[in-house]
């Protein structure tokens, strides 16, 4: 079922204006209604509806097996949730690489039947024409450069990204040419901190950055990770804001307890 995007708060030219302003940017994940309403109430500016979504709600090793269904599905419950923030989709693998067409349905289908606001590939001049191809059906584009998930297996790992100066000079001409497209942001993924900082300082647009330092326009994390509720992820870029996972699994316990001890449900707590 569609559902009908609204105009928030956020938009791209307010991201624009931010990085003009000088204000940073705040992006975290989101997959379900509830997690986004937090989120949104809170302030965020942008929510990215990650094909992280992958491991951290279906258990997947990596990014790779979600689909685009499956994308549209985690969308369309966080759009639900949100007041505010602009909302971002990445498009799974498979949904964009190779082919300009199967790109544009993709996203057509991730606009119409989620209402998110926008959609976040990985890659640079290798999915250009995809990326030129979506952005001419108006749908707006958020890049994704330095470590990409989706090549974990051309990579052979999720190391720093971008370390010689080939690949750093690739990295910057991709930047360059993304922004030409017209897309309205590059998210920096694990890249030294002084190229991050030299990428974003030669761009209009803004950067958010991912293990990148603290010279993009912006920052992004993985909500499940920020909240200490998956603990098997400790990157040098993560920072915890809770331990979520201590607090859940007391709680639970508890519970479980006071079922078991019959304590639960008391006098106050039944008809």
């Amino acid at each position: 079922m569609s559902t009908e995007s609204k105009v928030r708060a956020v938009t791209t030219l307010r991201l624009k204006q931010m990085k003009e302003q000088g204000e940073k940017i705040s992006m975290i994940t989101s997959y379900d209604y509830s997690m986004a309403k937090i989120v949104d109430a809170a302030g965020i500016d942008v929510i990215l509806v990650g094909d992280s979504a992958a491991n951290v709600m279906a258990g997947h090793q990596t990014t790779l097996p979600i689909t685009l269904d499956q994308m549209i599905y985690h969308a369309s419950s966080v759009v639900r949730g949100v007041e505010r923030a602009l909302v971002v989709c990445d498009m799974p693998f498979g949904t964009y690489q190779g082919d300009p067409q199967t790109a544009l349905n993709s996203a057509v289908r991730i606009m119409k039947e989620s209402g998110a606001d926008a959609v976040k590939l990985e890659g640079g001049e290798e999915i250009l024409d995809s990326v030129k191809r979506i952005l001419t059906a108006g749908i707006p584009v958020m890049a994704h450069l330095g470590l990409t998930p989706q090549s974990i297996h051309k990579f052979g790992g999720y190391g720093l990204r971008a370390k010689e100066e080939a690949e750093a000079e690739k990295l910057i001409h991709d930047a360059k040419l993304l922004e030409e497209a017209g897309c309205f942001a590059v998210v920096l993924e694990k890249i030294p901190a002084a190229l991050a900082k030299r990428v974003t300082e030669s761009l209009t647009v803004p950067t958010i950055g991912i293990g990148a330092g603290a010279g993009t326009d912006g920052q992004v994390l993985v909500v499940h990770d920020m909240l200490g509720i998956n603990k098997g992820f400790s990157p040098k870029f993560l920072r915890r804001y809770a331990d979520l996972h201590t607090i859940m699994t007391e709680a639970v316990e508890h519970y479980v307890e006071d079922v078991k001890s019959g304590d639960f449900p008391n006098e106050n707590e039944q008809y």
